[in-house]
């Protein structure tokens, strides 16, 4: 049986979609359903089931992901154990995207040249999605924002970056008081449900400050965008750069309080991986 007809078969079950599959897998839909019906022929039973375009796991199929699963991450560790002076294989890693365009390419600069064998793999996506996959095995570690609760003893962390909270402005208010902003400006709130955001509710109450909402969301990016067309203001964390290109806002320190958003490395402990694991925490904490 070729593993990479067990890596499709698990990546058609996650994205529920044998185009997207062929996307994550830099193949074609074709070689997608080529090896899901060699998969199929040689398991004997079918393993998928197709309405549309949408795909999901039979019975059968259903039971053999987390099986196949165990079974990649097993010839994923032969290369690691192959390799004992240098980190060499596959290290799937989820990432918040600030870090994704802030922290990755200077760290994958580095990496090429600290562990070139090592393969990295980035899954794009929220905090509490991406840490839920590092505790179910999905990825091997992510970099997300601290969680706003006690840390499993099952899970590991390290804080790469503090981030202190600024209030972002059109340039023409910014003479004026950050009080004064957040009580006559729309706001455009950092989504609460987001472990980020809840920082900046934080910051609201204990200042007492009742801002008139415009919008709430998840995108630090696009909130920096309608604050330079003058939609209002916004309280975000000073992520890294690049920012976008909004030559009309400047961001004013919130010197009230001393909360950051802190983001760092998750994985889990006692992975296979972890060699791994530290040398790409030596590499994003070298930037």
């Amino acid at each position: 049986m070729d593993t990479q007809f067990l890596e499709t078969f698990v990546c058609v079950v996650e994205q529920g979609s044998m185009a997207e599959a062929a996307r994550r897998l830099g193949i074609t839909a074709a070689a997608v359903g080529q090896r899901m019906r060699a998969l199929e022929t040689e398991i004997g039973v079918p393993l998928v089931a197709r309405a549309g375009r949408r795909v999901s796991p039979t019975s059968a199929g259903a039971a053999l992901v987390e099986p196949a699963r165990r079974i990649l991450g097993e010839v994923a560790n032969l290369q690691i154990a192959a390799q004992p002076d240098q980190p060499a294989g596959r290290l799937t890693l989820g990432c918040i995207s600030t870090a994704l365009t802030g922290m990755m390419p200077t760290t994958l600069l580095g990496l090429r040249q600290s562990a070139p064998r090592l393969e990295l793999v980035l899954a794009p996506g929220a905090s509490p999605d991406l840490f839920d996959r590092v505790r179910t095995r999905e990825l091997d570690a992510a970099i997300v924002v601290q969680p706003p609760f006690v840390m499993p003893k099952s899970m590991q962390w390290q804080t790469i970056r503090r981030e202190p909270l600024v209030l972002l402005a059109h340039r023409e208010l910014a003479a004026r008081s950050i009080a004064d902003l957040l009580s006559t400006q729309p706001f455009l709130r950092y989504n609460r449900a987001s472990w980020g955001g809840r920082l900046v509710d934080i910051y609201l109450r204990r200042t007492g400050i009742v801002p008139r909402d415009l919008v709430e969301l998840d995108a630090l990016e696009a909130i920096a965008v309608m604050v330079d067309q003058g939609l209002g203001v916004g309280i975000v964390p000073d992520w890294p750069k690049p920012w976008p290109n909004c030559p009309n806002i400047v961001a004013l320190p919130l010197e009230e309080i001393t909360a950051k958003r802190n983001v760092g490395l998750v994985w889990r402990r006692g992975t296979p991986r972890q060699r791994l694991v530290q040398a790409l925490l030596e590499a994003v904490t070298a930037r």
